[in-house]
């Protein structure tokens, strides 16, 4: 849609590159908070090839390391901010990225301890503007924070170890120690594997129930789930944060879906993936949860990359910045 009105442009028509030849990633922007942007990375717009297609910013999976440093380059570029990393570990730990060392890269830097280590870490807090604060995630959810007034952001990434371990009240805690409020403190939670989509054993179903009532659940396939999402959203209240702060991002995600339903490099990546239905137009009628990261094929994810047996697997990011 056009910034001006509701009028629907043709994505095809749109350049995948810009005026020097670099890819232009597919984004999806989140209004948190006045002076705070998040940037939900997509699938589309970047270089990798194969089972990573194409705009994979993960450097664990097995891609060309020089196509994900594009990647992550041309993600810099579109979110205009340097992004910050750690090391995510599936850990409660929280970083306070202002009293740690940065290595600059082209894209950010990493943030590393005393003797040179990418921290590992799930979760970083910080009051820098113009830096972006980013978190991988392929079916993880990503949680991001910030009381603007105070001038604190901070991003979570809440796997199942983490939200169970805590990783959410590690990092509000640590947002309070730099100023922030849990009154102002606004937050959004991002693409996610569902609860009818996240099967796991009755030991981590029960496990979760016992934390937070209703957070297990049926999936669709066999056994029981757990829903992350609402995990995550019962650790902010639980941490101080009101319910009418937690903005949904589904709205602004749905919206994207339905503007790129016939986008052709979409297409393709589905006719190629073998993650599913090779056809866009089946595969998006399928999408019960559009933040789903199983059903969405916007999305990378683990468990479907898994499922189709593929030999490489790609990583979006998560971006929270204050601009």
């Amino acid at each position: 849609m056009t910034p001006e009105n509701d009028t629907i442009i043709d994505s095809n028509a749109l350049s995948p590159v810009d005026g020097e030849g670099r890819p232009i990633p597919v984004t999806i922007p989140i209004a948190l908070a006045p002076g705070v942007k998040v940037v939900y990375s997509t699938r589309l717009g970047g270089v990798s090839e194969g089972d990573a297609a194409s705009c994979n910013l993960g450097g664990r999976g097995g891609d060309d390391p020089d196509r994900v440093l594009a990647n992550r380059e041309a993600l810099s570029r579109t979110v205009g901010a340097p992004i910050l990393l750690v090391s995510q570990v599936h850990s409660a730990t929280a970083v306070d990225v202002d009293a740690a060392s940065w290595v600059e890269t082209p894209y950010g830097a990493d943030v590393v301890d005393d003797d040179g280590a990418i921290i590992a870490a799930d979760a970083m807090v910080s009051t820098r503007r113009s830096v972006g604060l980013g978190i991988f995630a392929a079916d993880c959810l990503p949680v991001l924070l910030a009381d603007p007034q105070a001038g604190v952001i901070a991003a979570a990434h809440c796997g199942r170890r983490g939200v169970v371990g805590g990783v959410v009240g590690s990092t509000v805690r640590l947002m309070l120690e730099k100023g922030a409020d849990p009154n102002r403190i606004v937050a959004t939670l991002g693409p996610r594997i569902c609860g009818s989509c996240y099967e796991v054993s009755d030991d981590i179903a029960d496990e979760f129930e016992s934390h937070w009532p209703g957070s297990s659940t049926r999936s669709r396939f066999v056994g029981r789930g757990v829903d992350l999402a609402f995990s995550a959203r019962r650790s902010l209240l639980e941490s101080g944060i009101h319910a009418d702060n937690i903005v949904d991002s589904a709205s602004r995600v749905a919206a994207t879906t339905r503007y790129l339903e016939s986008d052709a490099e979409l297409a393709l990546l589905c006719s190629r993936d073998g993650e599913g239905s090779p056809d866009l137009g089946h595969r998006l009628d399928s999408v019960d949860d559009v933040m789903c990261t199983m059903e969405n094929p916007l999305w990378y994810s683990h468990r479907r990359a898994s499922i189709a047996r593929k030999n490489l697997e790609g990583r979006m990011l998560a971006v929270i910045s204050m601009v």
